[in-house]
């Protein structure tokens, strides 16, 4: 049974992986300035969003290295600036930290980004985003489909530079597969009942806190 259960996993995993050898790995994104907006407060003198700001902005998914060289991916009107090379949609939101919009180092917001690709797959991450150009910093993992359904559980993204406008572009990096995960899919596999139906419900200890179970009766409540 056990070696059996091993040859499934390790099966399944295997699977995983050439799935994932299909997605991209490393990919650009490029903030749409048209797409972006933030809270009327708290916000400084000259309006730029202050620490515990809330935002949402979007922008586009490109092909590893189309930003590389300080490209501008996207044109004044919010329209992408190569697009033979977009490859999805990125969607961010979050809260400003640090000193807000003017923060020079260091953490500037925690967001969570949604990545919507052109091929169906759907990837989500958490954390926190640095004000530092060239410093790649992690990112978890925190659910996504298709080929992306049972990848790692950290990826990073490097700020590669700001528009005019603050717009960020940046390069997004999943470690290889040696940090993906060999949990086999729990829900379309129901694994519970596969990897652990064998085995006997008498074959655990219970214990027994002496304490009632079902309806308590209350004092001087009438008889049923």
């Amino acid at each position: 049974m056990f070696k059996s259960t091993f040859s499934m996993l390790a099966l399944l995993a295997t699977t995983d992986f050439a799935m994932a050898e299909d997605a991209p790995m490393s990919f650009d994104v490029a903030e749409d300035l048209t797409r972006f907006v933030f809270a009327a407060e708290p916000v400084f003198d000259d309006g730029m969003p202050a620490y515990g700001n809330a935002f949402i902005t979007q922008g586009y998914i490109y092909e590893d290295g189309t930003l590389d060289g300080g490209a501008e991916g996207t044109l004044a009107d919010g329209s992408p600036a190569f697009p033979d090379k977009v490859i999805g949609r990125w969607t961010c939101d979050g809260f400003f930290v640090g000193d807000g919009a003017r923060t020079l180092t260091g953490a500037w917001v925690i967001s969570r980004q949604v990545f919507e690709f052109d091929s169906g797959e759907i990837l989500i991450n958490q954390g926190a985003e640095l004000a530092d150009v060239n410093v790649a910093a992690p990112r978890a993992i925190t659910g996504g489909t298709g080929a992306y359904a049972h990848i790692g559980a950290e990826m990073s993204q490097t700020l590669l530079g700001m528009t005019d406008g603050y717009g960020v572009r940046l390069s997004v990096d999943i470690p290889g597969h040696d940090h993906a995960a060999l949990m086999p899919k729990a829900e379309t596999q129901n694994w519970h009942n596969t990897y652990f139906g064998h085995i006997d419900q008498k074959d655990h200890t219970e214990w027994d806190s002496g304490m009632p179970v079902g309806p308590i009766e209350r004092v001087g409540a009438p008889a049923s």
